[in-house]
């Protein structure tokens, strides 16, 4: 899920862009709030929700062609930590306004008004293809003084070895000293690994078969078969089960 905030002091076009966003993809996908004042706006910004992306107004007085106010919010937006790379979509009728906007504030993209849905759904549309890939789930490993972040989804299982362990890929394998299993567990999503054995965690996506009675599991893309302990057996058939 993506949640979105509009800031558009025109009530018809900040209804018309809220439903050309949420209508780009799945109700489910896309949760927008709005305002229409700064303050307003101010008071969403400084709550506990987190939000994935702005689409600004810059000008929130049409009665004073040269107000800046939008500007002024995204400013306010990049003081916070928490956003201080979230994309920021500028919305403008004032063509000139837009590369002070990008130079100083760092923005995604900027929108001329009128809408033009073509135009909407394709920044949505990257937006949510942003968020599926942050979303993906990494690691990172220090093998000879370099940082690697390795894809969760591609580790098929890891056996710890002499001063290390070793993490199979779907691919290849890797070799990482001076990490322990209990170390690695910390970062691996827990919904997806189990430990199996005092040496081995398995990625329960890549289980094609388990033998409780010889307590081995064979893995997907590998002959070897990972070894089930004794103490960890119970806990793998709930896993399993659940």
């Amino acid at each position: 899920m993506i949640r979105i905030f509009i800031l558009e002091d025109q009530e018809m076009s900040r209804k018309a862009l809220k439903e050309l966003i949420v209508s780009t993809g799945h109700q489910e996908e896309i949760e927008v709030d709005s305002a229409s004042s700064f303050e307003e706006g101010r008071h969403y910004v400084e709550s506990n929700a987190m939000y994935d992306a702005f689409f600004l107004d810059i000008n929130l007085d049409e009665r004073n062609p040269s107000d800046e106010s939008g500007l002024e919010f995204a400013r306010l937006i990049r003081s916070y930590e928490k956003y201080e790379f979230t994309p920021v979509i500028m919305v403008t009728s004032v063509v000139n306004l837009e590369m002070a906007a990008y130079r100083e504030l760092h923005c995604y993209q900027y929108l001329l008004k009128p809408y033009v849905e073509e135009d909407v759904k394709k920044v949505v549309k990257k937006l949510l293809a942003m968020r599926n890939v942050k979303e993906e789930k990494t690691i990172v490993v220090k093998k000879d003084g370099i940082n690697y972040r390795i894809k969760c989804n591609a580790i098929v299982y890891i056996q710890a070895v002499p001063r290390g362990v070793c993490l199979y890929l779907k691919k290849e394998s890797m070799k990482i000293p001076y990490l322990t299993i209990v170390k690695l567990m910390e970062q691996l999503p827990q919904d997806d690994f189990i430990q199996v054995h005092r040496m081995f965690v398995v990625n329960k996506k890549y289980i094609e078969n388990v033998d409780f009675v010889n307590r081995m599991i064979k893995m997907g893309g590998y002959d070897e078969l990972v070894e089930v302990g004794g103490t960890y057996k119970q806990k793998l058939k709930e896993e399993l089960r659940g």
